[in-house]
């Protein structure tokens, strides 16, 4: 049975993980060592289970504990070319990568690691590169798509393939709007490298989704701009509009910004 948690969606940090019984790995590295190693405890889990770290986009609140992750646990650290650059030059990452722990991804070129089956791809974001990943084991597919101005076709496609979604739904345009961000900001989120707002997210499930979903998650939610319950209702009215009910069709739940989840069984 294939396992999600995710211990932190936001701004403050995002880490994702998932487990077979035998392999695990973890998708991104914003949250700090001593509080993984917390969570992990409390979930009757050891940090040691995991042997793979994915890398999405060298943003700080994505990379700010991957060098120390990776060095303590030994883990290698799987990230594009221009991402592991990014991870050099960014001054929130004390710890760097070891270079004997630096294994590159490509787009769209599928790598093996243990139990998973990983496929990067493409996602439009104002960072030195970023990717999705579509995540396949023991038959199930899970796709997460974090930090996305919009979603291209190919993008489309890993979303038409998966089991299992986490999808941004960054913020409600009216309310950023009329928000106290600068405009050159809100320029910057409501942009083609920018962030998913809750409609566009709802856009992206409605449009691609097929029998095949069964979850999908909402990620990476602004403090600012958004709240859990008006992402929720503004995805489900979209879905709605398109003839698909959340909680018939499809389960659908918001991930906390700063708290873990519970453990999800994926079959």
């Amino acid at each position: 049975m294939l396992k999600f948690i995710s211990f932190g969606s936001g701004s403050s940090g995002n880490c994702y993980f998932l487990s077979t019984s035998t392999d695990a790995l973890m998708i991104d590295a914003g949250v700090g060592i001593r509080t993984l190693k917390k969570h992990f405890r409390d979930y009757g889990l050891s940090l040691s289970q995991v042997h793979h770290l994915l890398i999405t986009h060298d943003h700080a609140d994505h990379i700010k504990c991957v060098g120390s992750l990776s060095h303590e646990l030994h883990l290698p650290v799987y990230a594009t070319e221009a991402v592991h650059h990014g991870i050099d030059r960014n001054y929130c990452v004390t710890r760097k990568v070891d270079p004997i722990d630096r294994h590159l991804l490509v787009p769209g070129t599928v790598i093996e690691l243990g139990d998973f089956m990983v496929t990067p791809f493409s996602v439009p974001h104002d960072s030195s590169d970023n990717v999705g990943f579509m995540v396949e084991a023991q038959g199930v597919a899970f796709c997460i798509i974090t930090d996305a101005g919009c979603i291209t076709d190919d993008m489309a496609q890993y979303i038409q393939r998966a089991n299992y979604l986490v999808i941004e739904a960054n913020h409600e345009v009216e309310k950023l709007m009329a928000g106290p961000y600068p405009w050159h900001l809100k320029e910057r989120i409501t942009s083609s490298t920018g962030h998913l707002s809750n409609k566009d997210c709802g856009e992206a499930i409605a449009t691609n989704m097929s029998e095949r979903l069964k979850h999908v998650w909402l990620c990476h939610l602004s403090e600012e701009n958004n709240h859990p319950e008006l992402a929720r209702k503004t995805v489900e009215s979209v879905l709605r509009s398109y003839g698909i009910v959340a909680g018939k069709d499809l389960q659908l739940d918001v991930l906390k910004r700063t708290m873990p989840t519970g453990i999800f069984e994926l079959g």
